[in-house]
């Protein structure tokens, strides 16, 4: 094969090992993920609320030996708090997962008000990978659904490259890919089983170099 023009990790993530958190191990997401919402600093003065109704789990993704299992959840403000959960898998029977972080953040942005979405998405960066003549690509946490229906798999783009992919899992998907790199920036595509494209949304950044894909 000839060399390639883009030199970026590709599915650099380990894929969902886990089913979508549930009995006492979403118990403990949960504790972690409200304790990151409540540090969540509205300095725009902004009555956000109280969270209200279950929290939405989304498939997990390990990197650079962390996991990482967002989360999403309504208040009763009107607004979305999403984030994450990470932490230090278990490497041997019987041990606990360790080393727990989470981090929040809010958006008056959701769905219902917006009805030409295709792909409802949050994102967050975790962290950078340091290419060709110092460029850095931001390593991309991307969670969310399909507004659509017959979806099968979603992928992340960079430059027409594929970079991740993940199966829909009970209608949610997580990615974990590079983004703004060498000018270029995310695109997220669903597909059916067939391989027929059925939407897709982009992740960009302003004139002002803040993300204007923020969550959705």
């Amino acid at each position: 094969m000839p060399p390639v023009d883009r030199f970026v990790p590709r599915f650099a993530a380990e894929p969902p090992q886990e089913q979508l958190p549930y009995g006492r191990w979403a118990d403990r997401l949960k504790a972690e993920f409200l304790g990151a919402c409540a540090r969540i600093d509205d300095g725009d003065g902004e009555d956000l609320g109280e969270t209200t109704g279950a929290i939405d789990w989304f498939p997990d993704r390990t990197w650079n030996g962390r996991t990482y299992v967002p989360a999403t959840v309504r208040t009763t403000g009107g607004y979305e708090l999403y984030g994450y959960v990470s932490y230090l898998p278990a490497t041997e029977k019987g041990e606990e997962p360790s080393s727990f972080f989470s981090s929040a953040d809010y958006t008056a942005e959701v769905a219902e008000s917006n009805p030409d979405w295709q792909l409802d998405l949050c994102e967050e960066v975790i962290g950078g990978w340091r290419g060709e003549e110092n460029n850095v690509a931001a390593m991309t946490l991307v969670w969310g659904r399909p507004l659509k229906d017959g979806g099968a798999v979603v992928t992340a783009e960079l430059a027409d490259l594929a970079v991740d992919q993940c199966l829909l899992v009970d209608g949610t998907f997580t990615l974990l890919a590079p983004d703004a790199y060498r000018g270029d920036f995310l695109d997220i595509k669903l597909f059916d089983s067939r391989g027929t494209e059925l939407a897709r949304e982009s992740l960009y950044e302003d004139d002002e170099g803040e993300d204007a894909g923020e969550a959705a």
